[in-house]
């Protein structure tokens, strides 16, 4: 994870103070690029505990092609309790998205509705994911790989504007590639879970293609730190980075839409202590 260290390390140092969306205040670098060999091990961030569970169940949220925010409580803690928070439970509650009414789970059309349920103009769905699990075996040296969340004429229908916008596959010497590109990069909260997710999504989608994962490449564009996660930051780079982890997952899982919570897992993975900061919303 040096590389992200490296990145995060960069910001902090040289980024540029502004003003954003939340009043919090940020300082920013623009255009950054790690890459990620998952041959070297799984990138999880060790100078800090990763909420792996998280990590796990939103991204099978994602793949089922859910906006409820109440189905991820349901595949990250097993009940559909209000009593249970997930990561996207303040976004759910804003102001902005559900004005003076009780939320009631529904996150509008979010990152896994538009990867699994994209409408066009005439209100015709597209599963992009499933095509682009077709394209890699059935095409793979396609240079239209790619799977979009964001959809400009349905930003007014989501709790949250996609942050990592689109992916694109790449297949070489029965490697699988995986670029993400991410529009806005919470460098201390966000990022390590992104990292984590897509790395994921590679290993899952390497399986189901009868292919090894390659490398995940992370493409940033506005990369902050926020102004209130300054001192967790330099705590954080005070820390000197552990082996990482290796990924097991059950070899047995053939079907993007059939992998589990049990069937993913991190072997050996060591951490630091847990650093905790607000999400700004």
């Amino acid at each position: 994870m040096k590389q992200y260290i490296d990145a995060l390390r960069d910001v902090l140092e040289n980024g540029t103070d502004r003003k954003d969306r939340t009043g919090t205040g940020t300082r920013a670098v623009f255009g950054m690029q790690q890459r990620y060999n998952l041959e070297d091990g799984f990138p999880a961030v060790t100078t800090k505990k990763l909420a792996w569970k998280s990590v796990k169940s939103e991204l099978l949220w994602f793949i089922e092609g859910s906006g409820d925010e109440r189905r991820l409580a349901e595949i990250l803690h097993g009940t559909r309790d209000l009593e249970k928070k997930t990561i996207w439970t303040a976004n759910g509650n804003a102001e902005y998205w559900k004005p003076k009414a009780k939320f009631d789970g529904d996150l509008g059309r979010v990152y896994g509705v538009q990867w699994r349920h994209w409408k066009n103009f005439e209100n015709k769905e597209t599963d992009q994911l499933k095509n682009a699990i077709e394209q890699i075996k059935s095409n793979p040296t396609s240079r239209r790989i790619i799977v979009s969340a964001w959809n400009p004429g349905e930003l007014d229908k989501m709790a949250l504007p996609p942050c990592h916008a689109f992916m694109q596959f790449f297949v070489s010497n029965n490697k699988l590639s995986l670029q993400m590109y991410q529009r806005s990069c919470d460098m201390f909260l966000g990022v390590p879970f992104n990292i984590a997710s897509y790395s994921l999504l590679l290993h899952m989608v390497s399986q189901v293609t009868n292919l090894k994962p390659g490398e995940f490449v992370h493409t940033l564009g506005d990369a902050h730190i926020y102004n209130n996660h300054f001192a967790q930051v330099k705590e954080q780079l005070e820390r000197k980075p552990l082996q990482l982890p290796k990924l097991k997952i059950n070899p047995n899982v053939k079907n993007i839409d059939d992998f589990k919570m049990e069937d993913i897992d991190l072997e050996g993975y060591e951490h630091h202590p847990p650093i905790k900061a607000p999400m700004a919303v």
